[in-house]
């Protein structure tokens, strides 16, 4: 019914903008009248009448006359009426005089003049129409000749209304009367704004315009609630016509998304209903937010070409592969819902514009399908035996946006290092599984970081410039360092993910130790009063405290913040009265204070031990939280303790009442002999194939479990009847140690291979190009690999391979990733990227 309403309201407002097009009676609706004093005495208040006068007998008038009588029925549908008033003989007032007659006519509102026209300017319908309207609609529809101008509207409309931005070659033609129609209907609507100014047009547009052409622009000002925030435009594609106007500004009127949960087949929108596709991102409850901003930029890049819905999996039971993830409806009565699987919104994009696309990805579609069965036959060679390798072999065709990455060379290196404070470089081996993984990451950073004053983001392709990189003495790839200005570079060794990267390259930024001048400089810093560069970043605050006779322990704290820098926030202080503050948290120089939680807990610690690798290794021990947070990043900090685990897995936030159990009971023993801490399922879904791992059932949530990972592999579950206090967990802990307790199971002492065996690259090629031996009486096997720098390299050639031509230019030190051949596999399976966006 809705869908049968839209098309009766569409067809009403078409009869309604195009009354030129229904045939009528010529002039039957031209007004006559015998003389101006009986004009000016009809005239209604508020009324607009266009009037020209004329003689009774005027040699030369009829093409005028003509026009102005054929666009009278046009006018009248706006409330305009057209009149011709016959001038006596012996009139030669204002309006009948001889330098009037017929060369101009006279656009009324009520008694008063509003606009005169040169007859000269009415020369046929269009501009007629045209010049009335303009001139009823001045104060609503805008007129602007400079950028300035219409930037000033812009801002006055920016969180209020939207915009129509039209630019005509000249007044009184075609499309400028569509645009005063579709003012006269709209403009209560959204505000106009026309421009004849040329050089306007070029300063508004991204590219070189053709200026004899006219052009409209739909201003998203009302979503633009900042400022400084630019108006979203969205061009008029087709010819400049009112129906055109109507279809483009009912488009722009439309949800950018409309949420549906029914059979697609029984969706309409105003697309469909206009002649355009509809495009669905098929979305599941678990990436739900992902996939409505990918709906959302979509829906933007396509906003007048198509329309975009989100459609729930979870709402609605689609019977199509599961991997297919977008759909496409075009209006066409009859054609089937085509259900696709794309790679990223670039393939969506191309899938509106070109209709060839459809037919070529099922094709594409059909091909891949044909050879995963080829491959399943080969005994599931296409498993790689790498996890990262698999990850970045089947996310090969994703593009990296590397615009923001500065790219460094042998010439070019020592120069850019001295452009920035500090320059961050990336070295890395374009043809390696976990670089290619690493780069990744590091655009995000990059994009994270964009803007950030004194940084510079760089890389350096080790395959390309590989006595650079030796130079450098980089001997594991990928390594990022700091180069500071005037210092010693900083190299990296945290986690490899993008948030980890940032937070190292702005902490990097500030000194390590921080050296503070004042008692009140301490004990903010304490409270967590940091540089601006800081203030988004919530690590606990480490702070030295020393006095003149601590220099050799002083020496080893700045020695350690050098270590540490970009990891830790530390600061220093060794003032006169750096005694006082130190027997504020009860503690004598040399001593370490830690601020927890923006300064509402410090921690005062003695310093007994002044050499740098134990003060390190201390500093790292101290850092760590007292109940922590399990999660994929600070799991191996808390492993390499050596310490049996109680952890405790929920299925979101634990409770105030088990947080404070649980760190009561860390704060004590716990610190010792045991690591406290818990798992969030919802932040950290892979606990959930844990516990699928201890038992065979995920058990009831929250579950306390303690696990010894280095002796015995045992694993005690908390009775679930009893509640989780400290002391029902330190009277089942002394059953535990006293061997009173079953464990609930036992983990297995296996080894973590592979999947399957590395491929042998060398014992391939020898099958596939014997011919290649240098001397006839030699085979392949006899003759030692060479490493693309042309030196030989030793070995039995069936455990050691060799580099291809993507390979490193140099053999990979002890310390660095092994290479294990997987550069010819990535090079053969290498396509074209498209974009580094994902569905």
């Amino acid at each position: 019914m809705t869908a049968q309403k839209d098309r009766w309201i569409s067809a009403l407002v078409f009869l309604l903008f195009c009354p030129c097009s229904i045939p009528r009676s010529g002039s039957a609706s031209l007004q006559q009248e015998p003389s101006p004093q009986h004009y000016f005495s009809a005239l209604e208040a508020g009324r607009a009448s266009l009037a020209f006068f004329t003689p009774s007998v005027s040699p030369g008038a009829q093409p005028f006359l003509e026009q102005i009588e054929s666009s009278a029925e046009t006018l009248q549908d706006y409330g305009i009426s057209v009149v011709k008033v016959n001038c006596p003989t012996e009139d030669v007032s204002r309006y009948c005089g001889k330098e009037n007659a017929l060369r101009k006519a006279f656009l009324f509102r009520g008694q008063r003049l509003i606009r005169e026209f040169p007859t000269d300017a009415l020369f046929d319908v269009n501009s007629i129409v045209a010049n009335v309207l303009f001139a009823l609609l001045f104060n609503e529809v805008k007129y602007v000749e400079t950028l300035a101008d219409l930037e000033n509207i812009e801002n006055v409309l920016k969180g209020k209304s939207n915009m129509v931005f039209a630019y005509v070659p000249a007044t009184g033609t075609a499309e400028h009367r569509a645009v005063m129609e579709a003012a006269f209907v709209y403009g209560t609507m959204h505000q106009f704004v026309l421009t004849t100014e040329a050089a306007l047009l070029k300063a508004t547009s991204h590219d070189d315009p053709d200026v004899s052409s006219a052009w409209l622009s739909f201003c998203h000002c009302q979503q633009a609630t900042e400022p400084g925030q630019p108006c979203r435009r969205t061009a008029l594609a087709q010819p400049l016509t009112l129906l055109s106007i109507h279809r483009h500004l009912k488009l722009m009127g439309a949800p950018l998304v409309t949420e549906v949960a029914e059979d697609p087949e029984k969706i309409s929108t105003v697309h469909l209903q206009l002649g355009l596709p509809l495009v669905f991102i098929l979305s599941q409850k678990e990436t739900y937010e992902a996939d409505r901003r990918t709906a959302e930029f979509v829906a933007w890049q396509l906003l007048g070409k198509a329309g975009v819905a989100l459609l729930s999996r979870d709402l609605v039971d689609l019977n199509v592969l599961h991997r297919s993830n977008v759909a496409l409806k075009t209006p066409d009565q009859g054609m089937p819902i085509q259900y696709l699987v794309l790679e990223d919104t670039d393939e969506v994009i191309t899938l509106v514009e070109d209709k060839n696309k459809v037919k070529q990805i099922q094709e594409d579609e059909q091909e891949e399908e044909e050879e995963d069965e080829d491959e399943k036959e080969n005994n599931n060679q296409d498993i790689q035996d790498d996890q990262v390798v698999e990850a970045v072999s089947r996310d090969k065709k994703r593009e990296l946006p590397l615009e923001q990455i500065l790219v460094l060379t042998e010439e070019n290196f020592h120069s850019s290092l001295s452009e920035a404070a500090r320059t961050v470089v990336l070295f890395y081996a374009s043809w390696e599984a976990v670089s290619l993984a690493v780069l990744r990451s590091y655009c995000e950073a990059a994009a994270h970081l964009k803007g950030t004053p004194g940084v510079l983001l760089s890389r350096v392709n080790c395959w390309d410039w590989p006595g650079l990189c030796s130079q450098e003495n980089v001997t594991q790839f990928p390594t990022m360092r700091i180069y500071k200005e005037g210092q010693h570079s900083v190299t990296y060794g945290g986690m490899w993910g993008a948030e980890e990267m940032s937070s190292f390259i702005l902490l990097s930024q500030v000194s390590c130790p921080l050296k503070l001048a004042t008692m009140d400089e301490a004990e903010g810093y304490l409270r967590g009063e940091f540089p601006s560069e800081l203030s988004s970043h919530h690590h606990t605050s480490l702070l030295g405290v020393f006095n003149t006779a601590t220099s050799e322990a002083r020496e080893a704290f700045e020695e350690a913040g050098n270590i540490l820098s970009g990891h830790v926030r530390m600061g220093m202080y060794f003032e006169d009265d750096a005694l006082a503050l130190s027997q504020k948290y009860s503690v004598a120089p040399p001593a370490l204070l830690l601020a927890r939680s923006g300064g509402r807990s410090v921690e005062g610690i003695a310093l007994s031990k002044h050499n740098v690798q134990d003060m390190v290794q201390m500093i790292r021990y101290e850092l760590l939280d007292i109940f922590p947070e399990i999660t994929v990043p600070n799991l191996p900090q808390y492993l390499q303790l050596g310490k049996p685990f109680l952890i405790l897995f929920s299925a979101g936030d634990i409770s105030q009442v088990e947080s404070k159990e649980m760190l009561n009971l860390a704060k004590g023993r716990a610190q010792q002999e045991f690591v406290a801490c818990w798992l969030n399922l919802k932040k950290t879904p892979v606990g959930y194939g844990i516990l699928r791992t201890y038992f065979s059932t995920t058990p009831p949530l929250p579950a306390l479990l303690w696990v010894n990972l280095h002796a015995g592999g045992q694993v005690f579950k908390f009775p679930a009847e009893q509640s989780i206090t400290e002391i029902n967990i330190l009277s089942w802990l002394e059953k535990l140690q006293a061997g009173l307790e079953v464990p609930s199971s036992t983990l297995a002492e296996e080894d973590w291979k592979p999947p399957l065996p590395a491929y042998n690259f060398l014992q391939m090629m020898e099958h596939s190009v014997p011919q290649l031996s240098p001397h006839p009486g030699d085979t392949p096997a006899q003759q030692p690999p060479k490493k693309p720098g042309g030196d030989t390299a030793g070995g039995d050639t069936a455990t050691r391979e060799e580099p291809s031509q993507e390979g490193t230019a140099e053999e990979v030190g002890a310390a660095g990733r092994g290479l294990r051949g997987t550069a010819p596999r990535l090079a053969a399976r290498d396509r074209q990227g498209k974009r580094h966006s994902e569905l």
